[in-house]
């Protein structure tokens, strides 16, 4: 009974006699102006292109990695109008007029971000592939804590949102690292929020 039902399947598809062959198609381009860590880009791009791809291929900001390309890692992690996202994910020509942060954008090695030197203080990586999106994420983390933007764990929603390790392990869970380097930047993260580590 199976055969006959898969050979009626096949049977239902539409016939692609006369069809172009695949690959041929030609791209829908767009052009897409980008504001990235403070610059405007202007950028002509196959619509179906992430912002992920835009940066990596197109800016040569390679910083944001390209980890598991399904938005399960958080490699790469950027921070778009405030909020951090799977960069994977999202199509570049739906970021017209954001304002779009990588790890390029939030310090160099002469002048760190307190998130990236606290990394490199608690050893907060190891191979240091994820690291750039973690420390974007732990960017934004603190922002929504800071904003009262609750979580899952967030047990009092008319108090006060505070710093806690449960906090920030919560939200971070988005973020694989495979070293598990994962109390490192915990400890990271919470000097930056102004507690003692």
């Amino acid at each position: 009974m199976v055969g006959a039902s898969a050979t009626a399947a096949f049977a239902a598809v539409p016939s692609t006699a006369g069809a172009a062959p695949a690959g041929t198609d030609k791209p829908v381009l767009a052009r897409v102006s980008l504001t990235v860590n403070g610059q405007r880009h202007d950028l002509e791009l196959d619509t179906r292109t992430s912002l992920l791809d835009a940066a990596r291929e197109h800016l040569h900001l390679t910083g944001s990695k390209k980890g598991c390309d399904h938005g399960q890692c958080g490699a790469c992690t950027m921070i778009v109008d405030g909020r951090r996202i799977n960069s994977c994910l999202t199509l570049a020509v739906m970021h017209q007029g954001s304002e779009i942060t990588t790890i390029e954008g939030l310090g160099q090695p002469e002048n760190l971000h307190p998130m990236q030197a606290a990394f490199i203080k608690h050893d907060g990586y190891q191979c240091g592939y994820c690291t750039p999106g973690q420390i974007c994420s732990g960017v934004a983390v603190l922002a929504e804590i800071k904003a009262g933007i609750p979580s899952h764990v967030t047990a009092d929603l008319n108090a006060p949102m505070q710093v806690t390790d449960a906090e920030i392990r919560e939200r971070m869970s988005g973020n694989i690292c495979r070293c598990g380097a994962y109390s490192n930047i915990v400890e990271a993260m919470t000097e930056v929020s102004g507690r003692p580590a």
